[in-house]
């Protein structure tokens, strides 16, 4: 066994000696000279022959020093693979690259300078040339078994390289809405107003629309106000100015407007349009639609419930 694992070991670290067949003797302990199974005592006789023959401590010894430097060289390989990458992180930082996006690069720089170090090291034992053509290949075949995987895998790339959202933008994607909390390797992470977590796959974003309602500094609200046909329409237009007016959330510029959006069934429907900034929207749309109701009653307007006239004809 002892003689086998260092044959092995003799075969791995120098390509130019003899193969393993040739190295291994024949010779096996647990026989004798005619073939038959030897006597406990000429067994064990045999094996400390044996082992005392190639010296399996000096051949550890010797094998010691390149082992440790294997491993010191791996451990700073570690250590500068987290130096450099923190250094990026904070430089990236720093220019105003938005979080998702630096934490990704950061993350693909730690992960590549480890693997560069890790084959460093085992280079020390073997050639690892025909060991990259077989993880190569071994790549490919994985590759066709986890088409989904590396589907989500490079549609992370795209997003991060076509940027459609930032870390913090609220968007609507694949079916869900929500606030970007984080882009992953393989998925995309959102958290909704009402403080859930979604967690949505890369690919599922790269094939379908994406709404950013943050992309942009400002959003337009649009409201729709119901008062009766007996009521003043321009008396109406002014209240509800009057509230946007003194909402300090809303935008003067562009300038809030009113007009008579529709002749409905039981009222006249007035569309109301505002601007605020993108984060306050919700802030102003929920504001109007509470104030606007106050001043209405403050002001003696009519917001009439729906009707339905039924005329009854006699036959005669």
């Amino acid at each position: 066994m002892f003689r086998l694992f260092f044959a092995v070991i003799d075969a791995v670290t120098d390509p130019s000696s003899d193969s393993i067949l040739e190295t291994v003797s024949t010779t096996n302990p647990l026989l004798n000279e005619n073939g038959q199974f030897a006597e406990p005592k000429e067994a064990v006789k045999n094996f400390a022959e044996l082992i005392r023959e190639w010296d399996p401590w000096g051949k550890f010894v010797s094998l010691l020093p390149t082992l440790i430097l294997a491993i010191v060289v791996f451990v700073i390989g570690l250590f500068l693979s987290k130096l450099i990458a923190n250094l990026l992180e904070k430089a990236m930082r720093r220019k105003g690259v938005d979080f998702a996006v630096y934490h990704f690069i950061a993350r693909m720089v730690l992960y590549v300078i480890r693997v560069c170090f890790l084959l460093i090291s085992l280079s020390m034992f073997f050639n690892v040339t025909s060991l990259l053509a077989t993880l190569g290949a071994a790549g490919v075949a994985i590759a066709l078994g986890l088409q989904d995987s590396v589907a989500q895998f490079v549609s992370g790339i795209q997003i991060l390289i076509n940027h459609p959202f930032k870390a913090g933008d609220y968007v609507e994607v694949a079916g869900v809405a929500g606030s970007i909390t984080e882009i992953g390797f393989m998925n995309t992470i959102l958290t909704t107003l009402d403080n859930k977590r979604i967690i949505v796959p890369n690919s599922d974003i790269t094939k379908n629309h994406i709404t950013n309602y943050s992309a942009e500094d400002k959003r337009r609200v649009d409201l729709t106000f119901s008062i009766s046909y007996s009521e003043d329409i321009a008396k109406a237009k002014k209240v509800i100015l009057g509230v946007a007016e003194r909402n300090d959330k809303v935008l003067k510029d562009p300038p809030p407007e009113v007009y008579v959006g529709a002749h409905a069934a039981s009222s006249i429907e007035l569309t109301t349009r505002v601007w605020c900034c993108s984060q306050h929207y919700w802030d102003v749309f929920f504001a109007m639609q509470e104030n606007v109701k106050l001043s209405f009653d403050a002001n003696g307007i009519n917001i009439p419930f729906e009707q339905l006239d039924v005329h009854i004809i006699e036959e005669k």
